[in-house]
């Protein structure tokens, strides 16, 4: 499944990474591919967590990057 996630640096310099489809599944790191590597597992223990409490899974996103010319 694929989930849109949104990765800021904050101020102290830590990656934090988010789901916006998963209200609450918010992770971190010190660098964005450790980041990444959280928000995987903050995503499984989420999903897990639904489908064992018989709750709906939000369904996976199909999108597109397109360019233009600037």
């Amino acid at each position: 499944m694929k989930y849109r996630v949104l990765i800021e640096q904050d101020e102290e310099g830590a990656y934090v990474a988010e789901v916006p489809s998963l209200p609450g599944c918010i992770s971190q790191g010190q660098t964005r591919s450790e980041a990444l590597d959280n928000i995987r597992e903050a995503i499984a223990g989420y999903l897990e967590s639904l489908e064992s409490h018989n709750e709906p899974v939000p369904p996976s996103i199909f999108e597109e990057i397109v360019e233009v010319p600037a």
